[in-house]
């Protein structure tokens, strides 16, 4: 039996990138998934993808960054499957700008998704976790997943309100972690490194025209970083997910997962 079925999970920012791979790869194993995102196509669409695959699978529109917004799904995913057993709180977002460029606004935007909305997100689902029973088949009532970036273990130049944002997440991950755990709920984090995203090609035409040199060799950098020598996939990520989402890691809590290629050791 594969060690997912039959378990509900919600993620967050799934309607493409990496939380789109977590969500197809967890319903591909057997769970239910529910996929949260603030584009209502995008997620719908994923999550079809996902049951034209077999799977089982629905589409969200959430805004991470508003409470009412989180509550709303909640209900909804309690009111159709009476408990939620795993949240990947895995909505971001980046900017990128040299230090003393930086505006506010950049600033704002990057803690109000990656730490307000992750804080947001752990908070309203952890409430609904510690009142419900444990999962089949474990000790645990419930596991959290929280997507940081391994900007969030060794800060990035050009990424000062993104690295600093998942510093938080790590923080909040962390702290959660102790608070939780006494109501057997898991919280851990995973640092992916250079994905293959839409996102992360935007960055790197970015940093090109911040650095004054072509995308071909921000990518070549990039490379030179990553001791396991190429760039990672949505899939590396979720691989690391699904274990976290399932009985193998129940002993497992504040945990930060670098995956990454060993990108962060560079």
């Amino acid at each position: 039996m594969n060690q997912l079925e039959g378990r509900r999970i919600l993620v967050t920012g799934a309607g493409s990138g990496i939380g789109k791979a977590i969500s197809l790869m967890l319903a591909a194993r057997g769970a239910e998934v529910w996929l949260a995102d603030l584009n209502a196509d995008a997620a719908r669409t994923a999550a079809a993808e996902a049951a034209a695959a077999g799977g089982k699978a629905h589409g969200l529109e959430v805004d991470v960054t508003r409470a009412a917004s989180l509550a709303a799904a909640a209900d909804e995913v309690f009111a159709a499957a009476g408990r939620l057993d795993v949240l990947v709180a895995n909505a971001g977002v980046s900017t990128m700008n040299h230090f003393l460029d930086v505006t506010e606004e950049e600033w704002d935007f990057n803690f109000s998704v990656n730490a307000r909305g992750t804080f947001l997100t752990v908070q309203t689902f952890a409430k609904r976790m510690i009142a419900q029973g444990p999962i089949a088949g474990s000790e645990v009532r419930g596991k959290i997943v929280t997507t940081a970036s391994m900007a969030s273990r060794q800060a990035a130049p050009l990424l000062v309100p993104y690295s600093a944002s998942k510093f938080a997440v790590v923080g909040l991950a962390q702290a959660a972690a102790k608070e939780l755990a006494e109501h057997k709920v898991t919280v851990n984090a995973v640092n992916p490194g250079f994905v293959k995203t839409s996102m992360q090609e935007r960055e790197i035409v970015w940093e090109a025209k911040l650095r004054g040199i072509s995308a071909d060799e921000v990518v070549a950098d990039y490379l030179r970083l990553t001791p396991l020598g190429r760039i990672q996939t949505p899939e590396d990520v979720a691989k690391i997910v699904a274990f976290l989402a399932g009985p193998d890691s129940d002993f497992m809590t504040g945990e930060v997962v670098e995956v990454n290629g060993g990108a962060w050791i560079s």
